[in-house]
């Protein structure tokens, strides 16, 4: 992925209006961030542990989905798979992710959701870079392009129900 501006970040979200888009909290130390491992800029909000954000490119666009989590407890003894990148973690490393639908769907209340890696991470543990806690990530017979292949697929199938007008 290519380094974010953060007037593209805050310009590209499709579920959520300009004034809430202004006010989300980007991601700490942006100009560092490891641009070339990303295959979208995801992060939680740490003044709101119920939020995350997600920004991807779709079709030559950007585009920026405003996420959050119920307040649900999760079992801390089961281990969960991401629906993204297929990483397995245990407790709650995975997250129940929901997104309000764009345009009058999102805001008649239609929501879709999916089980992400609860810090958005994906691409890192993709790519190995980073490691679930207490689960090992199996090795795949896919070679590294094809997951991360994989990945940005399932990340565009989510994105176009967040797109899907009904």
């Amino acid at each position: 992925m290519r380094a974010l501006t953060e007037n593209e970040i805050r310009e590209s979200f499709v579920n959520c209006s300009k004034g809430e888009a202004r006010r989300l909290n980007l991601p700490r130390g942006l100009a560092d961030l490891p641009w070339a491992d990303l295959d979208f800029l995801g992060w939680r909000d740490p003044g709101a542990p119920d939020r995350g954000y997600l920004v991807a490119e779709l079709g030559g666009e950007l585009v920026g989905v405003t996420l959050r989590t119920p307040n649900v407890r999760r079992s801390l003894t089961k281990t969960n798979v991401c629906s993204l990148c297929v990483t397995a973690h245990a407790g709650s490393g995975v997250a129940l992710l929901t997104a309000r639908r764009a345009g009058a769907a999102g805001r008649d209340g239609n929501t879709v959701g999916t089980y992400i890696c609860g810090d958005l991470a994906c691409s890192l543990y993709v790519r190995g870079l980073k490691r679930s806690a207490s689960v090992s990530r199996p090795d795949e017979s896919l070679p590294l392009e094809d997951q991360i292949a994989r990945t940005v697929v399932n990340l565009e199938g989510f994105l176009a129900q967040v797109l899907q007008s009904a």
